[in-house]
């Protein structure tokens, strides 16, 4: 195996899943290149959701494909806004999210909160046991927004060991602390264990 169809069109993602992959000997590209439409990602978890882009992938390729999908989890609300979390305030982008994150949280003292990835790979579309990876980033959901770095609810996620919202976090910080890059972090180690993958040069 040397090619594997990643289930994006984001190039940020291609770019990131390339550099972890390709000391391995893959190649990693975006579904886009292949003028696939977009899964439908209707499914009740972050897992399922995963599989069924990983496989909507495989399907339209024939290639191995890798598929993520991550959100936040925020405990006073019983796991909300969870796998709806890029369109919370109804696609109206993450300030409209964190906006409405804030106002279900008023008065809440209890904050406890986490960001969650599951990364899936499926060799092919009919594969019966995907490889699941899960990454969690606890933290708190802060009381206003800080920082301009990083994306979605990172301005309001409190990081309490660096004492910082996410959004006040260095990139190189932040790649070692996320929910991402302990789920890339297991799932290498699972191609490996598989031998799915070559030893790095």
């Amino acid at each position: 195996m040397n090619r594997v169809v990643l289930a994006t069109g984001n190039p940020g993602k291609v770019d990131e899943m390339q550099r972890e992959l390709q000391a391995f000997g893959l190649m990693v590209l975006p579904q886009s290149d292949f003028g696939i439409p977009d899964a439908i990602e209707d499914g009740l978890s972050f897992a399922e959701n995963a599989i069924k882009k990983a496989r909507h992938a495989c399907l339209h390729t024939g290639l191995p494909a890798i598929a993520d999908d991550s959100g936040l989890e925020v405990d006073a609300l019983d796991g909300a806004p969870g796998i709806y979390s890029a369109r919370y305030a109804d696609g109206q982008g993450d300030q409209a999210n964190n906006e409405k994150l804030l106002s279900a949280l008023d008065g809440q003292a209890a904050r406890s909160a986490r960001y969650q990835c599951v990364i899936a790979f499926m060799r092919h579309a009919k594969d019966p046991t995907p490889i699941l990876c899960q990454g969690s980033w606890e933290g708190e959901i802060a009381l206003a927004p800080k920082g301009h770095n990083g994306f979605g609810y990172d301005p309001l996620f409190y990081v309490a060991e660096h004492r910082c919202n996410a959004a006040e976090l260095e990139a190189q910080q932040k790649k070692q602390l996320s929910h991402r890059a302990k789920a890339l972090t297991l799932l290498k180690q699972a191609l490996q264990n598989q031998h799915l993958l070559n030893t790095p040069s």
